[in-house]
């Protein structure tokens, strides 16, 4: 929760960015986009303020500069957050269990830090100020409920008549209450499931029948578009984003954007002779105009400078065309395609920890393996590719994002060989003479034995040669878990920045297998290249893949990995094991729980 709360306090760095932007864009098309187009804008705000809370990413990045905004706010939330989870500290040794003789996996240790005092006191504030706002907003409701039992059905026979008449003119066919109230000084409607028209009992006698008709009709065109729907979002939207001066900016000017395109939508009612005699009442009633008593009410009151917005848009009101209408659509639907390729950076910040797994629920199916995994926490997944079939134990484990380790090497020769850092035949790198404890470390490696053995320092090497922008791109293109590098290039993947599931390193495989990264492909030599690191065992049963990775901390092997897939003549299984403990979780030990799970399954035998 803590790390949460840094990341989405670093959100709103970008949310106040966006909110920048569409402001900007409703000012310079001020004189092309229609009154109604200038307040639907807003509602994309909405959108924007969810995307933070949402449990997955939205899409990928479309665009080089977004990933390039993204690095960089990651780098932001990491400097700031470097201590909420595993950081990156001494590097320690630490040999694993035994395993088969063919699967070499060795652990890093990466230092264990305290919870961010920083975290903690942001997410404190944050709730705190949710809490007291909340409990202003639940007096406000109160307050309004004995506002409303103090108030009188309408009586006045004359007035309720031109109210029908109104509803008929609107052609709105359901019947909503109109009550009236000594503690008001303009109109309101509130409700969204049970709207109700308020009005106040000076009106009655201090206006004339033709300006009170287009009162009711202003607030009635807040009945039909749904505005009264639109002031418990921005209630709700309050409550989170309490501390964020931007957004109630938006927020306000959303409201008086609300209140001229409803005076749009009235005039578009009346002939153009009516025009100054709507604009008049607005000025006459300017005196008595105050905002509405409570946040969730609408009306046709606003503040002096809103009024005057309002009778500057009333004098210069022109009936607008169809070509300036299609005009209108197009230009919202440009926005809209922008907000929408731009979300997905405050989902990565936010979403962090958990993947929704979108696997047909039909497809899947429970594994009972607590017996396999007795001594450890953890999961199992297999993916039947001719039966488009899963079958998982333990799916809350197998949809939680953890460090890849290890595993991540796969991908991280990847990326070299397609960035040319290295060739399949030109893969070797110098031992820098620095002494490791893994006598297979302490010399010259190429990408055979560096993965064979996998050498830390090899593929940290090949990251640097592949450059940290490069990285950044083809995790982004690939999709590879959280998509966060952070700002370390050397231990991003061994550190809790970079994060993926179970179930996610089963997909990246699967892409990995066809060369299918949504609209993007390696290069058939690189893929196969790589590819062949992997080869573990082949006979008559098929070929094993597989690649593990150990996670140490305090001096102990808590995790392990064993991801991988098996190639049969007529079927292909890809698989990722992920097992947890206080001691001796290593990979070897996951790819030796993972070899018994095919064994029962009669997908492969070892010695």
């Amino acid at each position: 929760m803590t790390g949460f709360a840094i990341r989405f306090f670093l959100c709103n760095l970008y949310i106040s960015l966006l909110i920048g932007i569409l402001t900007g864009l409703k000012y310079g098309l001020k004189n092309i986009l229609t009154s109604r187009t200038q307040y639907q804008i807003w509602f994309l705000l909405f959108g924007i303020l969810a995307v933070p809370f949402a449990p997955i990413k939205i899409m990928r990045f479309p665009h080089a500069f977004l990933s390039r905004l993204l690095a960089w706010l990651t780098f932001l939330g990491d400097t700031a957050a470097s201590s909420t989870a595993t950081g990156a500290g001494t590097l320690t040794m630490k040999p694993p269990a035994p395993a088969a003789s063919w699967m070499n996996d060795f652990s890093v240790s990466i230092s264990q830090n305290a919870p961010s005092s920083i975290g903690i006191l942001l997410c404190a504030l944050w709730m705190t100020g949710m809490f007291l706002t909340l409990l202003a907003t639940i007096r406000t409701m109160y307050r309004f409920r004995i506002f409303h039992k103090s108030t009188l059905p309408l009586e006045n026979r004359i007035l309720y008549q031109l109210y029908l008449d109104c509803l008929n003119e609107m052609g709105i066919k359901r019947h909503i209450p109109i009550r009236t109230s000594a503690f008001l000084k303009s109109p309101v409607i509130a409700g969204f499931f049970k709207p109700c028209i308020y009005l106040p009992l000076g009106l009655i006698g201090d206006y004339p029948l033709k300006d009170i008709r287009y009162m009711l009709l202003h607030e009635l065109q807040h009945y039909k578009h749904m505005d009264t729907l639109v002031n418990y979002l921005a209630n709700v939207v309050s409550i989170l984003y309490w501390f964020n001066p931007v957004v109630r900016y938006a927020i306000k000017e959303m409201h008086n954007d609300r209140e001229i395109a409803c005076d749009t939508a009235v005039l578009e009612m009346l002939g153009e002779d009516a025009y100054a005699d709507y604009g008049h009442t607005l000025l006459n009633f300017t005196k008595e105009a105050a905002f509405a008593p409570f946040p969730f009410m609408t009306g046709i009151s606003g503040g002096m400078k809103q009024m005057r917005k309002r009778i500057m848009n009333i004098a210069s009101y022109r009936p607008s065309s169809f070509r300036r209408k299609l005009q209108n659509v197009l230009i919202y639907a440009i926005i809209v395609i922008f907000v929408l390729s731009v979300a997905p950076v405050l989902s990565i910040h936010a979403a962090d920890d958990t993947y929704l797994f979108a696997g047909n629920r039909g497809n899947i199916l429970s594994l009972d393996l607590e017996d396999v995994f007795r001594g450890y926490d953890g999961c199992f997944v297999l993916y039947d590719r001719a039966q488009d079939t899963w079958q998982i134990y333990n799916e809350e484990a197998a949809v939680t994002r953890i460090p890849p380790a290890s595993t991540y090497k796969i991908y991280s020769a990847l990326f070299a060989l397609e960035s040319g850092a290295i060739t399949e035949e030109s893969s070797l790198i110098p031992w820098d003479g620095t002494p490791y404890q893994y006598e297979q470390w302490n010399k010259d490696q190429t990408l055979i034995t560096a993965m064979q053995d996998s050498v830390t320092w090899y593929f940290q090497a090949l990251d640097q040669k592949t450059g940290y922008t490069a990285i950044n791109d083809y995790i982004q293109q690939i999709g590879y878990g959280n998509q966060r590098i952070g700002n370390d290039i050397s231990s991003y993947w061994l550190d809790s920045t970079l994060k993926i599931s179970p179930i996610e390193q089963v997909e990246s495989l699967q892409k990995l297998y066809d060369n299918q990264f949504d609209g993007f492909a390696f290069s058939e030599e690189n893929m196969e290249a790589m590819k062949k690191t992997l080869l573990l065992s082949s006979d008559s049963q098929g070929t094993l893949y597989g690649k593990t990775g150990t996670i140490e901390t305090g001096g102990e092997n808590v995790c392990g990995w064993f991801i991988g897939y098996l190639e049969q003549e007529d079927n292909t299984y890809f698989f990722a094991t992920n097992i947890h403990a206080s001691e001796a979780a290593t990979g070897p030990a996951a790819a030796d729980l993972t070899l018994a799970i095919l064994s029962d399954c009669h997908l492969w035998q070892i010695d």
